[in-house]
């Protein structure tokens, strides 16, 4: 095998590891698994939405239909851009990496966990559980519902960017 295919044949793995890991995690919060630190769980019961946060559309958008349409062949790689309310923020992932993870709820009441990279792009601060976020990034298939990643710019110019728009603000 020649070292191009080799090198693809390493991302492909990669990608994959990281989407099992990203799968189990949000596996786990899903199934009221709680997998956080106690003073964690504290600031999470004492979370609320905000009252002046903007309400997601009733109905599916063409994101959400993308999304849905991957989530059904059990597609990944895929391009999507879409708009969701936060339902639930978890640990970072450090392992690697690191990564910024929030549950989404999309109008058609799928889930996306959304895997946000701090090595390439700024934190969220600001982000709260009933908040709005307007997204850009690549798909990849879990039984769960999803994982969003790439919502950040390629520094090699070799992936679509991506990005996430939380408060006014956009993070690439």
């Amino acid at each position: 095998m020649n070292r191009r295919g080799s090198a693809d044949r390493v991302a492909r793995l990669r990608r994959a590891t990281v989407a099992l890991v990203l799968a189990f995690s949000l596996g786990l919060a899903l199934a009221g698994c709680d997998n956080t630190l106690p003073a964690e769980r504290a600031e999470t019961a004492r979370e609320t939405p905000r009252a002046s946060a903007p309400a997601v559309p009733a109905t599916p958008n063409a994101g959400d239909a993308a999304i849905a349409r991957a989530y059904a062949a059990r597609e990944s790689d895929v391009q999507v851009e879409g708009e969701g309310t936060v339902v639930k923020i978890l640990r970072d992932d450090t392992d690697g990496s690191r990564h910024q993870r929030f549950i989404l709820r999309l109008a058609s009441k799928q889930t996306l966990l959304v895997a946000h990279n701090l090595d390439l792009s700024r934190r969220i601060e600001s982000l709260r559980v009933g908040d709005r976020v307007a997204f850009r990034g690549e798909y990849e298939w879990n039984a769960a519902g999803g994982v969003l990643h790439w919502t950040h710019d390629d520094p090699a110019g070799r992936h679509p960017g991506g990005w996430i728009e939380h408060g006014g603000t956009t993070y690439h």
